[in-house]
């Protein structure tokens, strides 16, 4: 047996792993004896050593390199877990994985592809087709994750199948469901299960077209730094006004950011969006099982978009290019994975008095760090900002194409009709942000602080006065809330240890946008596989282990991973390093105006600093030296 001589790249604890070190694991599992005809790579990724093993690592010490890998035996329908050793060259660890108890590993492009083709010889499809007048060659089968329902199906790989008809290549099939019908199709064994034909509904046939009404009349803009960039990247390393941040990509989660800093003070050890699940609402008999968890069950980074200046990315852009393992094991350049730039956004601050005279504006701008994926309709785009007054923001940006079914008319309360006889069922997008925190260290304290108003009483005699109350979470599972926007709930996460010059404990506060959390009843399968997103916050005790909160392997997982197990032990997360776990997201009841394409829909979060600075970080910024200026100066100040 030809072992795979051991191989790294990595510059850093936390290197992307790079094509090299994907071609080398591939090797190390196979001369393992662990790569048969059938096997496939689903997973591979960069094994994160310890927190502390990075924080002690210095330029020059060596690096130990490992790697996690996923397989699944096609033949079989069986599943792997390895660690693997780039450092030594050898499989460290080879766990099987137990379908019944611990769910399937996420579903191959493969598998999808393979649902077609076994649709169109099943009679029972062909006929359920034929019944409404389609030819079968015309009827797109898509493939959904199939959750966790049935006890025979328990152990087995199985997905659920809903038809789209598409009258030629142009035509966009999301706009003809082939409602009434759904398949259960067993991908291992390559057999549709079960055919189920529940009521025939009209096919819409209103063609999706992109072809405007009224085309506006609009000039190009055009964003020109004449000066060039004001950041620089070294080794996936950005440095801009202050900030620092290593960027981060991983098949999984996408884009990351890892040991995020300004001024050279660390804020956040590792920032993600480690899931996200879109529940529907319909429960009619054929969508009742729709919700997918596109981080989890998809590994949703496989499918990130090549970005394109002018239409993706506007200014002096740098691309990251994406490397990742395709079902072979072998290493997938995604070209221009990942857009960083920066752009203006509107006064950051400004007086002008009347006393001393003074006129002064300073304009923000904020750094950008995006990438975009395509999950089978719809598209989302993850955004990273940094701002010059040391704010912190994500932005999820949602748009494509919404899933649709047949308008089934008001009786049916779970749709709106967005076409002639064309629905778009009720549904949220809920994610999940995985906040690694290390405000100035890694001993930090979460306080939830709630506005309080205060009675009419001899030390508030007119009745004005409000205040704010503090309440530390000190334990997980005391640590699980959920937003209320009527007292403006944020949450502030301190370190008690470092003070600013006002003795204050240095701080940032997590401001939520107060959405829905999870709309599911507490019975219902998904909110037990999907529990994280019942609650608005976690805070968990730092365990390198615990990366996702649904669990590690969510397809056909019966619930109760991920969160609820973190937690069960309820440990102290006062004054120690934690981890915040925040949901944010969509309720998303469609509009006519989403058809046939969504305009983008945003949700997100805002982390400010509390008491980090001594004054306003963004007095920093220089005036602006513009033609554009309307002063006699050219100065906006």
């Amino acid at each position: 047996m030809t072992m795979t001589a051991p191989v790294s790249t990595a510059t850093h604890p936390l290197s992307r792993l790079s094509a090299e070190e994907f071609t080398a694991i591939r090797g190390i599992v196979a001369d393992a004896g662990l790569v048969g005809e059938r096997t496939k790579f689903v997973y591979v990724g960069l094994a994160e050593p310890h927190k502390d093993v990075v924080l002690a690592w210095q330029p020059g010490d060596p690096i130990e390199r490992r790697a996690r890998v996923l397989l699944l035996d096609r033949a079989t329908g069986t599943g792997a877990d390895l660690t693997v050793s780039l450092s030594t060259g050898q499989v460290e660890s080879s766990t099987p994985i137990d379908a019944l108890v611990d769910g399937q590993v996420p579903i191959l492009d493969a598998e999808f592809e393979a649902i077609e083709p076994i649709l169109a010889a099943d009679e029972r499809w062909v006929t359920a087709m034929t019944k409404r007048g389609l030819d079968v060659a015309n009827v797109r089968s898509v493939p959904l994750s199939a959750g966790s329902y049935f006890p025979d199906e328990f152990g087995s790989r199985v997905v659920r199948v809903l038809g789209f008809h598409q009258a030629d290549a142009a035509d966009l099939p999301w706009a003809h469901p082939v409602d009434g019908v759904v398949a259960f199709v067993d991908v291992t064994r390559g057999v549709a299960i079960d055919v189920q034909d529940h009521v025939d509904l009209p096919v819409p046939a209103e063609r999706a077209e992109l072809t405007p009404d009224v085309v506006r009349d609009l000039k190009p803009i055009e964003i020109t730094q004449p000066e060039g960039r004001s950041f620089t990247v070294t080794d996936d390393v950005v440095r801009w006004a202050g900030w620092e941040v290593r960027v981060g990509f991983d098949a999984r989660e996408g884009l990351t950011l890892n040991q995020l800093s300004i001024d050279g003070r660390s804020v956040i050890h590792r920032a993600s969006i480690s899931e996200m699940v879109v529940p529907y609402a319909d429960p009619s008999p054929v969508r009742f099982w729709q919700n997918y968890f596109d981080t989890g069950e998809y590994l949703f980074a496989r499918y990130t978009n090549s970005l394109e200046l002018g239409c993706d990315c506007l200014g002096e852009i740098h691309y990251f290019d994406g490397v990742l393992a395709d079902e072979d094991g072998n290493p997938r350049t995604i070209r221009n994975a990942i857009c960083l730039h920066e752009e203006d956004y509107g006064v950051g601050w400004k007086h002008t008095d009347m006393f001393n005279g003074m006129v002064e504006t300073r304009r923000s701008r904020r750094l950008v760090i995006s990438f975009f994926t395509t999950i089978g309709n719809y598209d989302y785009g993850f955004y990273w900002y940094l701002y010059t007054d040391g704010t912190i923001a994500l932005e999820s940006k949602a748009t494509g194409i919404v899933f649709t079914s047949a308008y089934r008319g008001e009786e049916h309360p779970f749709a709106t009709e967005i076409a002639p006889g064309l629905g778009a069922p009720f549904h949220q997008h809920l994610f999940s942000a995985r906040l690694d925190m290390a405000v100035d260290g890694v001993a930090n304290t979460v306080h939830e602080v709630d506005a309080v108003r205060l009675p009419v009483s001899p030390t508030n005699p007119y009745g004005n006065a409000f205040t704010r109350k503090l309440t530390p979470l000190t334990t997980e599972k005391t640590a699980a809330r959920t937003t209320d926007a009527t007292v403006g709930r944020t949450w502030h996460i301190v370190n008690p240890s470092v003070t600013n010059r006002l003795g204050q404990p240095v701080g940032y506060a997590l401001h939520p946008e107060n959405g829905p959390t999870l709309l599911a009843d507490e019975s219902s399968s998904v909110h037990k596989r999907a529990t994280f997103s019942t609650k608005s916050l976690w805070v968990t005790a730092y365990d390198p282990a615990e990366r996702y909160p649904a669990g590690d392997f969510v397809n056909q997982h019966p619930g109760d991973g991920g969160l609820p197990a973190f937690v069960a032990d309820d440990a102290p997360v006062e004054n120690a390093d934690v981890v915040l776990w925040h949901t944010f997201g969509l309720t998303h009841f469609p509009r006519p105006e989403d058809w046939p394409v969504m305009p983008t829909d945003y949700a997100g979060f805002t982390l400010k600093p509390v008491g980090f600075f001594d004054k306003n970080p963004a007095l920093g910024v220089p005036t602006s030296s513009s033609s554009h200026c309307a002063t006699e100066t050219g100065h906006c100040s």
